[in-house]
């Protein structure tokens, strides 16, 4: 069964992927030279949060429907700004929380960066699965900054990696259908890495089971890449084969500000986003500068 993405939009998962990437473009932006950001697995790039697939679920509730009704931190608000600019771009007014507006749109990936580029940057939104590529391919149609790409999408990484900017950012994001998902990943950021080691690369991973996300790690600390911070955040117990527990994300030659962002970050969207508000935050170095 092809993975749907329409059920999860806007997730807690979503959010903080969403989150930490837009302060990676953010930093991107900083240089007047031109980037490109290769987005690998980019799904449809926007999402009917009143269709059968969200309102089935609902999940986005919990993720972006929680954050908006926040009370945020002001130091965390400013850093989380460039991402619910995004989100209230797509819907009428300021949506959600105190404004009362109903949220009905949420941004994938490639249509948050899309929102954040500039005009000499460029986006490769990849995308295999058929309905997803074609929703994909008309979402972006019209901005010749965008190319989208129905392709597999570790194909892709090998024949986008270096692009000819030689600046920006690959964002990994599989959709974890098949069992060893986490080693095929892992070999896949690695031969990327080797083609283009100055490059920034995220890379998102479910939690699950702790003892494969824990191999994951010590299967790329061993891999001989440098500059590897590791940012997770879970919100429930995790027990082998359940539910999500939580998300985390590999960030490679991550920019020299996200450590201390990350650090204000994860803490309060793991507040905000938990349940029970007690949700745990792991910020560490796989890998330091070699």
């Amino acid at each position: 069964m092809n993975y749907r993405h329409a059920f999860h939009a806007g997730n807690f998962a979503d959010v903080i992927k969403h989150a930490v990437l837009a302060r990676i473009v953010v930093y991107l932006k900083e240089k007047p030279a031109a980037f490109r950001v290769i987005d690998t697995h980019a799904g449809a790039g926007l999402y009917d949060l009143s269709g059968e697939e969200a309102s089935r679920t609902g999940e986005w509730r919990q993720g972006i429907g929680r954050l908006l009704a926040a009370e945020l931190p002001a130091d965390a608000r400013a850093l989380l700004a460039p991402y619910l600019d995004a989100v209230a771009s797509l819907n009428a007014g300021e949506p959600g929380g105190a404004s009362g507006e109903p949220l009905k749109t949420y941004p994938g990936s490639p249509t948050l960066v899309r929102h954040l580029l500039r005009a000499q940057d460029r986006l490769i939104a990849c995308e295999a699965e058929p309905v997803a590529a074609r929703a994909l391919a008309e979402n972006s149609r019209g901005d010749n900054r965008v190319k989208a790409v129905a392709i597999d999408g570790y194909t892709a990484l090998n024949a986008y990696v270096p692009p000819k900017e030689r600046r920006g950012l690959v964002l990994i994001d599989p959709p974890f259908e098949q069992p060893d998902e986490f080693d095929r990943l892992a070999n896949a950021l690695v031969a990327a890495y080797r083609k283009w080691p100055t490059g920034l690369y995220g890379v998102w991973y479910p939690i699950k089971n702790v003892a494969a996300t824990e191999r994951f790690g010590r299967h790329l600390a061993r891999s001989g890449l440098a500059r590897m911070l590791r940012a997770e955040v879970t919100l429930t117990p995790t027990r082998a084969a359940q539910k999500l527990a939580g998300s985390g994300l590999i960030l490679v030659n991550p920019p020299w500000t996200l450590e201390n962002e990350l650090a204000v970050l994860l803490p309060a969207l793991a507040t905000i986003l938990a349940s029970s508000g007690s949700g745990t935050t792991r910020l560490d170095w796989l890998a330091p500068e070699k």
